[in-house]
């Protein structure tokens, strides 16, 4: 485009960029990084490419799959469940496409992602979620179309298989996440359970450094868990914060001097949340802001809740 700089090119497609690395990686400061790696090579080109759109969408997936070939390996020696970084927002806004961009950004299309190849991966992404034509795929994998229509098939059979559903309605979604918001802060056992899916589960990313690494199952036992968990915190002075978190109802827990400590994810079908997770591995957590001292604060909460029985 004549009179645009590459500087401004670049920046018109960032948005996109960052949308693209981070559904093939799960990481937000992965993602970034491969972004910025992606500006260097456009920078240093001899050449002014024929559509800043393609080489750039090209090579930041180039990179992404790279980047992917490794994490796997520091992935499969993670202690306990692996989830994504939480987003709280997607930059890129496509309206024709929106329904596809928020399920493809949720914590469980992200870990069912988990499964494929990095190729798989690239493909299924740039594919199905930003519709690229195969001839655009292939530039960018370094493969021919029909083996890019091949590794879409076999991703898209993965993802069909174990592809997650949530409440089409989002203000009714939103309604529910609000009402247990309400119930975990009153310790509200009997509203906790009439919100909570029967087989409902509650996981925790804690990296092995903080928090139990097993899943806890029903709707009794995660009700109970979460009405003698969560109220203690507010009483400490932190502060429980509804978000969207990766386009879903979601939370952050932060202490009393606003730091991060925890992020929770909610899915939600058929008016009842099935899965909570929550992230608190401190390293995930760095990009939303200073990070609170997790054994601190639990070892506060902890304490108050000692000293209320005692008293």
């Amino acid at each position: 485009m004549v009179g645009v700089t590459r500087v401004e090119e670049f920046q018109e497609l960032r948005p996109l960029l960052f949308a693209i690395a981070y559904r093939i990686l799960g990481s937000v400061s992965e993602a970034e990084d491969a972004v910025q790696e992606a500006w260097l090579r456009y920078e240093g080109s001899a050449t002014q490419a024929e559509s800043p759109k393609a080489f750039l969408s090209a090579t930041v997936t180039r990179i992404s799959i790279d980047v992917l070939r490794s994490a796997r390996v520091r992935r499969e020696a993670y202690v306990g469940p692996w989830f994504p970084e939480p987003l709280l927002t997607d930059p890129y806004q496509d309206p024709e496409r929106s329904a596809e961009l928020s399920d493809s950004l949720s914590m469980a299309a992200l870990i069912l992602l988990e499964r494929l190849s990095p190729l798989e991966r690239a493909v299924f992404v740039l594919r199905e979620v930003f519709a690229f034509s195969y001839r655009e795929i292939a530039d960018a994998v370094e493969r021919s179309e029909a083996a890019c229509r091949q590794l879409a098939l076999q991703a898209r059979r993965h993802m069909d298989a174990g592809r997650p559903r949530f409440e089409a309605d989002r203000q009714a979604r939103d309604r529910l996440a609000g009402r247990f918001f309400h119930a975990m802060r009153e310790g509200d056992v009997a509203g906790l359970r009439e919100l909570l899916a029967a087989d409902v589960q509650l996981v925790n990313d804690g990296a092995g450094k903080i928090g139990s690494t097993i899943a806890l199952f029903g709707a009794a036992k995660v009700a109970r868990v979460l009405s003698v968990t969560i109220p203690p915190f507010a009483r400490i002075g932190a502060v429980l914060e509804a978000r969207e978190v990766n386009g879903q109802p979601g939370m952050i827990i932060r202490d009393r001097e606003g730091r991060v400590f925890n992020v929770w994810t909610f899915d939600i079908l058929d008016g009842r949340i099935q899965t909570i997770r929550s992230i608190v591995n401190p390293d995930k957590l760095a990009h939303l802001g200073p990070v609170a001292d997790a054994h601190a604060v639990i070892r506060e909460k902890k304490q108050t809740r000692r000293d209320q029985r005692t008293s």
